[in-house]
């Protein structure tokens, strides 16, 4: 009996705790059901938010891809209409050539009338003459000719000088208004920009807390960027904004293609400066290149060297009295071949022409001789036609004009030059200054770079240090003030700055 009970007591509790062991794990398998559940909801979730991302990414890419298609189709259209637009002015030009033509032909025979009755009157003159001669006189009939011939061949001259002098005056007068009326066609179909350079840019700042960062800790950021890039850098009080001053535009396009990368990327310190400061040289390298190619498709010439269509880039970064040469380069090109194709001559040789007239102060710079000689040399040492040359070298009256080609090159670099507000005296003045601060600081032993800052009324140097001790970059700073006293002209005063400092750099492996 004690068995049973004990037997009894022992199911039961076994029975107790296998309820208890299934209630855990069912709600075990609840709880594990439930987190599988907000598994998979939130999976769900996160691939809703990955579709919605990766269709955004897509939408936007056919967005962009429609935009491109739409610019092209626009230009297209522009380009059609400009074309419509120009034969309908060529269809008008020849009608009025043919309506000139039909006046022509109808004078012509008017005074092929004229003359017939000329003629009959003459003929008719000659024998009453002839009769009253002999009849008066009593001479012979050949001697009343030779007095007759006589008579009639000084009237004949007088009237022929008389002839001769209008028809010269009537011909000048057309030709000049002829001329006059190609001039100003060309003007009108050139649509070049003219913009007169200035010595400053402006970089933009997403945030005004950046203008610190560029300045750096003691002013060492701005102090490395002035050096690397020879650009003054303005930090005032112009909102989210800094001002680059300088004469060389190369230098300015530096300046802010480098800081820009820099505010980018984030890190900003003196030996990162240097470091992007180079990567942007080459990288203007290939955007004037680019440019040059950019001109060369835009006038239909696809056969330029590339060295050539360097140098034309790099006259994008050059000014002459403020004016762009790369501008004035195109549309002295375009007003010279449109004249020439007017006047029936070679478009190619004076577009040409025009077009590499002036590429030798992408050099002149760095290599001495004027522009004009170096542009000429250019050419030749890229195989450019005689006639090509012949008009480059006319074209500041250096050379006599050779061919009409050449007076047409003369001609359309004088209307860009004298296009209202196309130049500016005193900008090139300026820089001529500032450029001459550079070569007299340049021309000292030691000197590694030279910049001209403060609109020229500072000149900073930075000398090798293996070369100028500290006592020696002193006197180096005496010399060249005294130098520059000698030798220029300028308002109030010029600071020399001579820095010296020493590297070493070594690499840990």
């Amino acid at each position: 009996m004690t068995c049973a009970g004990a037997y009894a007591a022992w199911f039961r509790s076994r029975k107790k705790i296998e309820a208890q062991t299934i209630g855990r794990a069912e709600e075990l398998a609840k709880r594990t059901v439930s987190e599988a559940e907000k598994d998979a909801e939130r999976l769900r979730k996160d691939a809703q938010v990955e579709a919605k991302e990766k269709f955004y990414a897509l939408k936007q890419d056919f967005d962009r891809q429609a935009q491109e298609r739409r610019n092209e189709l626009n230009g297209i259209e522009r380009r059609l209409a400009q074309r419509e637009e120009h034969l309908e002015r060529k269809l008008a030009e020849v009608d009025e050539r043919l309506k000139e033509l039909a006046g022509r032909d109808r004078n012509i025979k008017a005074r092929e009338k004229t003359i017939e009755d000329c003629e009959r009157k003459l003929k008719g003159m000659i024998a009453d003459q002839q009769r009253q001669l002999e009849q008066i006189a009593g001479l012979t009939s050949e001697d009343a000719k030779r007095v007759l011939l006589k008579s009639l061949e000084s009237d004949a001259r007088r009237d022929g000088a008389l002839m001769v002098k209008r028809i010269e005056e009537e011909a000048k007068l057309k030709a000049e208004n002829d001329a006059k009326k190609i001039v100003c066609m060309a003007i009108q179909r050139c649509a070049v920009d003219h913009t007169t350079e200035t010595t400053v840019s402006v970089v933009d700042l997403p945030r005004e807390d950046l203008k610190g960062r560029i300045i750096g800790r003691e002013g060492r950021n701005i102090r490395a960027l002035e050096q690397a890039t020879g650009v003054d850098l303005i930090v005032d009080d112009t909102p989210e904004a800094i001002i680059l001053s300088g004469f060389d535009p190369v230098r300015r396009e530096i300046a802010k293609m480098a800081i820009e990368k820099l505010i980018s990327d984030g890190r900003i310190h003196p030996s990162r400066i240097e470091e992007v400061v180079e990567k942007v040289k080459k990288e203007l390298d290939e955007r004037m290149r680019r440019e040059g190619e950019s001109v060369a498709l835009e006038l239909g010439q696809g056969d330029i060297p590339p060295e050539m269509l360097y140098l034309l880039g790099k006259l994008k970064f050059r000014t002459s009295y403020g004016q762009n040469m790369l501008q004035h380069s195109k549309e002295v090109a375009f007003l010279a071949g449109f004249m020439a194709t007017e006047l029936g001559l070679s478009p190619r040789i004076a577009l040409r022409a025009g077009l590499f007239h002036d590429i030798g102060k992408a050099v002149d710079r760095e290599t001495e001789g004027t522009h004009t000689e170096l542009s000429v040399e250019l050419c030749r040492k890229h195989g450019e036609s005689k006639e090509v040359l012949d008009a480059i070298e006319a074209h500041h009256f250096d050379a006599d004009f050779v061919s009409l080609e050449s007076i047409l090159v003369q001609v359309a670099d004088a209307i860009s030059a004298a296009r209202p507000g196309a130049r500016r005296e005193m900008l090139e003045n300026y820089v001529k200054r500032v450029r001459k601060l550079e070569e007299i600081a340049d021309s000292f032993e030691g000197v590694a770079k030279a910049y001209a800052l403060q609109a020229g009324r500072e000149v900073r140097i930075i000398v090798e240090s293996n070369k100028i001790s500290d006592e020696q970059s002193i006197w180096l700073s005496k010399d060249i003030a005294k130098k520059i006293q000698s030798e220029m002209q300028y308002p109030g005063q010029i600071k020399v700055t001579v820095i010296r400092e020493t590297r070493a750099i070594d690499y840990a492996k």
